[in-house]
């Protein structure tokens, strides 16, 4: 029977890999052609200002995370929509206060600071879809969604960066393309929030019909007036913290570095991406089963013994492919060639990270970010004072998120045992 319940599991699994894993390669083509269709020096701001595009996500990330969860205990398809609109208008006026501050921190244009900040509300709309797919375990439609967002966002800047557009253009047609998504992400959603579940399964042991909510109800269920855009404040907190510790070294690093030597820490910090986003598919599978109670405790095991074996053969890879980077780069990167196995353990160590996060969020739990912003600073504090090259830059980075994650991911198994004891009680 279990061999039986883990052949869906594995599906997903794959479904959400094939989905992520294109929108990720999508990612990574556009680093690399914008590192050398831009050149070391003009590709710094670049990768900085797409790493603030990521901070920006954290909105967006938080509200799918939160939708996903308030479906699986009951929340309606109308209601979600109606978070994700509220969060979405709140984050646009924050970003059109952000847009000086980053041209003046970053040393870049306003317009292109405007482009990265721009794409934050449409992020927002679109994960919210998302969240909703992901909620009622659409898996087939949440991989196509992903996907299509990826190419969608890519296609747009790579064809200005082959025209000869520089960062701001290019920033601004992989907003339009995010828009794009957004509205075919809302129709994904419509359709597959109607009917049956896609391996034909409406409740079950796994799936218990009292757990879900009501795909497609357009008026208010049991769980709606429980919710709203607060618990999306409590989760951005710890997706905030999550990734602002990923990417506050390739900000830190125009600050400490020269400007050659922070293209290639850029460059260096696409296998860091790597190596974070690989195994996505696993925290968005098994995420539903953290948010029930009689499942949180295995899935949340599953999850970080997944994502730490992956993360052993990132590096090894990242090890195995080093000299490869730069024939594809070009040869101003060789000189990173040699740490890019160190970058690729920051992001393994990321992705686990992640994971035990994601188990707080399921459990509406906000402690962990306190002790994953506390990490931040004391790295940051460290990388400003003592890192004046690529090595001594992402060591510290990485000395840092390995400290944080031991530390969050032991908490998180701590509470895996707590669990079924506290159910045991309750069902007494």
């Amino acid at each position: 029977m279990s061999a039986v319940r883990r052949l869906p599991v594995v599906a997903d699994l794959t479904l959400v890999t094939v989905g992520a894993m294109t929108a990720n390669v999508a990612g990574y083509l556009l680093q690399l052609l914008a590192s050398r269709w831009l050149g070391v020096g003009g590709y710094s701001p670049f990768a900085s200002l797409m790493a603030v595009q990521l901070l920006c996500a954290v909105p967006a990330l938080a509200l799918q995370n939160v939708v996903a969860r308030e479906v699986v205990r009951g929340a309606s398809v109308g209601a979600a929509r109606g978070v994700a609109w509220r969060c979405a208008a709140l984050v646009a006026a924050v970003a059109v206060l952000l847009v000086p501050v980053v041209s003046s921190v970053l040393k870049v244009g306003v317009g292109a600071s405007a482009a990265a900040l721009g794409a934050a509300p449409v992020l927002v709309l679109l994960s919210g879809e998302q969240g909703i797919l992901q909620g009622h375990r659409r898996f087939r439609e949440l991989a196509m969604v992903l996907g299509g967002a990826g190419i969608l966002r890519v296609t747009p800047a790579v064809i200005v960066l082959a025209a000869g557009g520089g960062t701001a253009a290019a920033l601004w047609a992989a907003a339009a393309g995010i828009a794009a998504a957004s509205v075919g992400a809302r129709f994904a959603a419509g359709a597959a929030s109607g009917g049956p579940d896609s391996r034909g399964i409406r409740s079950g042991p796994d799936r218990p019909a009292d757990s879900l909510g009501t795909p497609g109800a357009a008026g208010e269920s049991a769980n709606d007036t429980a919710w709203g855009v607060v618990p999306v404040l409590r989760a951005a907190q710890l997706q905030a913290a999550l990734m602002a510790l990923s990417s506050a070294d390739l900000i830190v690093s125009r600050i400490v570095l020269e400007t050659d030597d922070a293209g290639r820490y850029a460059l260096g910090a696409v296998a860091t991406k790597i190596a974070f986003w690989l195994p996505q598919a696993v925290g968005v599978v098994l995420y539903p089963r953290m948010a029930q109670p009689q499942h949180s405790a295995q899935a949340i095991r599953s999850a970080l013994a997944v994502l730490s074996g992956i993360g052993v053969l990132a590096v090894l890879g990242a090890a195995i492919a080093a000299p490869l980077a730069p024939l594809f780069a070009g040869q101003d990167y060789a000189p990173v060639q040699g740490t890019l196995w160190l970058f690729a353990l920051d992001g393994a160590l990321l992705a686990v990270l992640q994971g035990a996060l994601l188990s707080a969020i399921a459990a509406d739990r906000t402690a962990p970010a306190a002790l994953t912003w506390i990490g931040l600073a004391a790295g940051i504090t460290a990388m400003l004072t003592l890192a004046h090259s690529v090595l001594g830059l992402i060591t510290i980075a990485t000395v840092t998120v390995a400290i944080t994650t031991v530390v969050i991911a032991a908490i998180a198994l701590s509470a895996t045992r707590v669990a079924p004891a506290a159910n045991r009680l309750h069902r007494g």
